[in-house]
């Protein structure tokens, strides 16, 4: 079934006004949104121009080696927060292949209790949590006969108890989604290093959570392959250097499809992706571009970088992993194969670089690729890349809702109830719907709230409901 519903392809322009600028004359975009930024409480009866000032970026363009930062003696103690999914397990792989450099002192699962169970007798945490709280008993049942006895906590304050562990130096956050939030932002408090693996710290949380980083002085170490690729390429520039970031897309599963084509698509030719296997959300998210969008809003609150100066570029092949573009024109670029355990690897090592066996680690052979190939993205064919760069101007709350839309909208694509072009009109439909809310400053109440809400306005956007909402 489809939403009868504009497509954000047949919107002539987007208008916005844009706080970093002195005038408040409107930026005219090409897309399907028109916010205009408010502060919470104000009355939406008047349009009203926030000129708060954009939270300070994690990394201003340059990365640079504070002395004395290694407060602990040997492996470097780690927690691992959500250490049953991707994230979590390929962390685990590393500490396997480096007991000299790491060790883990606590872990949070959801709710693989025989993977967690394992871990546990194999890494010997201090602490281990269950999320669900009702499957306490399996995991004690599971260690009844191993020799390291950790002590057990259940539930979110649990996994809280982890991010928090006086012993860790860095928290590996690899839980998805809000659910990352809260222990992230208890782990900075604590001022432990974030190794960040979940999105929506940033790009719902950004603007609360990068000013308690730098009062914290806690570090955010980028765990994604494209912005690990970004933070190894700014290493050693000096202030100022950066002019443009460059992040390059694979394009996913119809990255060769006509664009009229795209109203046929089925949910397994969107799961089809050239290059690699991945869960099916990251999969969507590749195809529509959505997951490059986000990105972009990533750059902007770890980097600094202004949107005019963050691009994206199609590069089939996916060996380069991003690129940053210094001042007098030079292109540096971060190239290796696909293979996350490398920015993860990175991120717990900084600023060290650790040696890896060829055997598990390949190294890149050039002239085995032979040539690497770029294009330009088609803005008709990825109308997602519109709408995150209108959603992060607009701000605040807005790129929360724009990432909480999106899951849900892939949820109900995957579940086929609405149609492949849909997730667009429902992403776009519910940040547009948004605006006359948008928080400039969110506390973290108001970020959570405002992902609860994007989720169910987006859900509420099904053929099968009575609401009939319509772009005003």
């Amino acid at each position: 079934m489809a939403l009868n519903l504009i497509s954000p392809t047949e919107i002539k322009s987007v208008y916005f006004f844009d706080a970093s600028k002195s005038s408040h004359h409107p930026l005219k975009l090409q897309g399907g949104l028109a916010f205009r930024r408010k502060e919470y409480g104000v009355s939406t009866s008047k349009r009203v121009y926030c000129l708060a000032q954009p939270p300070p970026p994690a990394w201003p363009g340059r990365a640079v080696v504070e002395p004395g930062r290694k407060p602990w003696d040997g492996p470097k103690p780690i927690s691992v927060v959500g250490s049953t999914g991707s994230i979590g397990t390929q962390t685990l792989d590393i500490v396997a292949e480096n007991p000299d450099k790491f060790r883990v002192v606590a872990l949070a699962a959801g709710s693989n209790v025989t993977l967690l169970a394992d871990q546990v007798k194999t890494f010997k945490p201090q602490l281990v949590v269950v999320r669900n709280e009702s499957l306490v008993d399996e995991l004690r049942e599971a260690l009844a006969d191993s020799e390291h006895k950790p002590e057990i906590i259940p539930g979110e304050q649990g996994v809280i108890e982890v991010a928090c562990h006086p012993d860790a130096v860095t928290v590996v956050t690899g839980i998805v989604g809000c659910a990352g939030l809260k222990p992230t932002v208890a782990a900075i408090e604590a001022g432990k290093d974030i190794a960040l693996a979940n999105k929506e710290t940033l790009i719902a949380g950004g603007p609360f959570v990068l000013p308690l980083a730098h009062k914290h002085k806690v570090k955010i170490l980028p765990a994604d392959s494209e912005h690990s690729a970004i933070f190894q390429c700014i290493q050693g520039l000096p202030e100022g250097a950066l002019r443009r970031i460059i992040l390059t897309a694979s394009g996913g599963a119809f990255r060769d499809w006509p664009v009229d084509r795209l109203k046929d698509v089925k949910v397994a030719d969107a799961l089809k992706h050239p290059n690699w296997n991945m869960g099916k959300k990251i999969t969507v998210d590749s195809a529509t571009l959505f997951n490059k969008g986000l990105e972009v809003i990533e750059a902007h609150y770890l980097y600094g970088a202004e949107y005019d100066d963050i691009e994206i570029v199609i590069h089939p092949q996916s060996i380069i992993h991003s690129m940053v573009e210094t001042q007098d024109s030079s292109v540096l670029a971060q190239l290796g194969w696909p293979d996350m355990r490398l920015p993860i690897l990175y991120t717990l090592s900084w600023p060290e670089r650790i040696y890896c066996s060829e055997i598990t680690w390949p190294r890149l052979d050039l002239c085995k690729l032979g040539s690497l190939t770029f294009k330009a993205p088609d803005n008709v064919k990825y109308p997602s890349m519109d709408l995150a760069y209108a959603a992060g101007r607009a701000g605040g709350t807005m790129t929360g809702v724009l990432s909480a839309a999106n899951e849900k909208a892939v949820e109900l694509f995957i579940d086929e109830k609405i149609s492949y072009l849909d997730i667009f009109k429902v992403v776009e439909l519910t940040c547009d719907k948004h605006r006359a809310e948008l928080v400039s400053s969110p506390s973290l109440e108001e970020i959570i709230h405002y992902d609860l809400w994007a989720r169910k306005y987006a859900a509420s956007l099904q053929p099968s409901s009575s609401l009939t909402p319509a772009l005003v």
